[in-house]
């Protein structure tokens, strides 16, 4: 026996059957707010890919993506700059770090950032505070929403760029980049920023930018076949409705579907909060929040983190609860930093590479950029797992579509939206389990309300600012080790979803869990199995799983976190020095809880591992009962 893991990829990358159980869910609930990263906001968070990766990117230097490019402009003391604790100095700066700003958000700080992929430029060509991160302790409403239901860890923005584009993504699959199906002949202007003013702008290629917008969106789609939907938003929308830049919105009659649900103020938050008490929301909801709580640097995550328990708790104090999926996420990364690579298509695919229209970087791709947040509430979701797929904000209209086509729906597909997101993003479909709901509600901490002056406005960032002469706390250049810079939770998650790089895993079946024996590195050893944990913190239990034949090719190699040694043939233990001798496998990922299949991905064997009811490790050719995998985070 050998431990094979190959992921196979199951209902993965679109072109899964719908899942049995999508049809109970009567309300989608989109909630997108502004210019967070996720290890800005979560890298410290157990059980997600963050600062405990043991699959960090190193680059050809040596070094890894941790260790951002320092030059004589920034600091004399050091060459590079390390995650940092923005309230390392404590004192007041917990409060003051909440009104402060990083960098940019924009195309070129973004791309200049990512340099060529090395994605080690954030300090240089953003700022030193972009590369900084908050705590639990800071953001302990966000933490117990996400960590009480479904974090996704390798959600991305759409875009490698600013709000506007990202949030057009959102609604309308595509930013008309040259070859995708808005603009097959490369004509009609990439939109790659915030312009609002009309006609185009002109770059070293031709025009980009032009505004108004005129493709179709989501919500023609949905009114075109009887589905309801409604934006809720006050008239302090922090100009972050999409619908607002499109012509057809634009010029809308004011009787008509696209003025009333998609681009007036006629249905506020607070008529929101209103409908889901009555259990009378639309079939689609799209949630834009005010200014001052958007959390939109300087604007406030406390304040934010307000916004957030409103409408989760008119989710989930809703009669139609148990039919309700609240999606939560965040436009783009607002300058903050993020380690991992964006995932994105190969060189040359059709709608998402183009000659850089500022004429700066060549041939670059549009996106899927940086990590941002994004969690998913619902009965479904509940539990304090992880979301492994690679998502982006098509992932939303996605899943839109797979729902409805659950519901019998039909001609509810976005024709726009670029071909290779509708293949390669995830639908969001395995996040969720339907055959296990758990409708218990989750102790959430209460959230200040937001600081309001004489007129009612929420002015919380303005004091703040005016409280606090400096929001930005000194770099620690030169002060900084890795491990106190790499900060992270003990804990783990259930992992949901094919399995991507990033964690430290453990591979449980029956109450035992597949484990390396011994911790003699350089001897070879045979995989054995033990009993499971509560916790799951055995280090003789932790896995690191290693694409081997791509990224999206469902097989990986497995190396043990005890002492580096890799899975082998007849699941032997070699060396860390012998890795040409790791075995691939494939593990696939069943659904509705039923856990992964682990299975040789050879040529002379295809048979699966499982563990026995009395702890024995065999292999068939039928496929077992699925392994429970934890993605774990302890020092130990």
């Amino acid at each position: 026996m050998a431990l094979v893991v190959s992921v196979a990829l199951g209902l993965a990358f679109g072109a899964s059957p719908v899942r049995a159980g999508l049809e109970e869910i009567d309300h989608v609930v989109l909630f997108m707010q502004e210019n967070r990263a996720f290890n800005h906001y979560f890298g410290t968070m157990a059980g997600v890919r963050g600062f405990n990766d043991p699959n960090v990117q190193v680059n050809p230097d040596g070094r890894s993506v941790w260790y951002q490019t320092v030059d004589e402009s920034l600091s004399t003391k050091t060459d590079y700059l390390l995650p940092w604790y923005l309230n390392y100095l404590g004192g007041d700066w917990s409060a003051s770090t909440q009104c402060m700003v990083a960098g940019s958000n924009g195309y070129d700080a973004n791309h200049a950032t990512l340099n060529g992929d090395l994605n080690n430029h954030w300090a240089v060509n953003n700022t030193p505070w972009s590369w900084g991160y908050f705590k639990k302790e800071d953001l302990p409403v966000h933490f117990a929403m996400a960590e009480a239901y479904t974090v996704n860890d390798m959600y991305q923005e759409g875009q490698i760029t600013s709000t506007s584009p990202n949030r057009v993504t959102w609604v309308s699959g595509t930013i008309n980049a040259p070859g995708s199906p808005t603009n097959p002949n490369g004509t009609g202007g990439v939109y790659i920023d915030n312009n609002e003013t009309p006609g185009c702008e002109t770059g070293a290629d031709g025009d980009y930018s032009c505004y108004p917008l005129t493709w179709q969106t989501t919500f023609e789609v949905y009114e075109s076949i009887g589905v309801t939907w409604q934006v809720w938003q006050d008239k302090d929308n922090f100009d972050d409705n999409p619908n607002a830049w499109f012509k057809q919105y634009q010029e809308a009659a004011t009787d008509s579907p696209l003025y009333e649900h998609g681009n007036s103020f006629l249905y506020t938050l607070d008529d929101f909060t209103a409908a889901a008490a009555n259990g009378t929301l639309p079939m689609v909801s799209i949630i834009i929040g005010q200014n001052e709580l958007s959390e939109h640097p300087p604007w406030m995550p406390k304040d934010g983190a307000w916004l957030h328990q409103q409408i989760f708790n008119a989710v989930v104090n809703s009669p139609k609860y148990n039919s309700t999926a609240l999606i939560v996420s965040y436009d783009e990364t607002g300058g903050w930093g993020d380690a991992v690579l964006p995932y994105h298509s190969p060189e040359g695919t059709q709608g998402e590479w183009m000659n850089d229209p500022l004429g700066e970087f060549g041939q670059i791709f549009t996106g899927p950029g940086f990590r941002v947040p994004a969690w998913i509430v619902s009965p479904w979701t509940r539990g304090g797992r992880v979301f492994s797929e690679r998502c982006d904000h098509n992932s939303q209209i996605l899943f839109v579509e797979e729902w409805l086509k659950a519901k019998g729906y039909s001609n509810y597909t976005l024709d726009g939206m670029v071909p290779w997101r509708r293949e390669h993003m995830c639908n969001y479909v395995n996040a969720f389990d339907f055959s296990n709901p758990d409708y218990s509600i989750p102790d959430v901490p209460v959230a200040d309300p937001p600081h309001q002056d004489s007129s009612g406005n929420f002015d919380g960032s303005s004091l703040c600012q005016a409280n606090f002469s400096k929001a930005q706390p000194p770099v620690p250049y030169g002060e900084q080790t890795l491990e106190d810079s790499l900060f992270f939770e003990d804990g783990f998650k259930e992992v949901v979803g094919y399995l991507t790089e990033g964690r430290y895993l453990t591979f449980e079946m029956n109450g035992y869990a597949l484990s390396n024996p011994s911790s003699n590195a350089n001897s070879s050893g045979v995989v054995s199995v033990s009993n499971a944990t509560s916790n799951h913190e055995s280090i003789s239990q932790r896995w690191v799983i290693h694409y081997s034949q791509g990224v999206e090719s469902g097989i990986f190699q497995v190396s043990s976190a005890l002492d580096g040694r890799w899975i082998a043939q007849g699941a032997t233990l070699v060396p860390a020095a012998q890795e040409q001798l790791a075995t691939d496998f494939q593990i696939s990922y069943l659904g509705n809880g039923q856990g992964y299949t682990i299975q040789y991905a050879l040529p002379n064997n295809t048979a699966y591992l499982s563990i026995q009811q009395n702890g024995t490790l065999t292999s068939g050719n039928s496929s077992p009962l699925g392994f429970k995998v934890y993605s774990v985070s302890y020092h130990s």
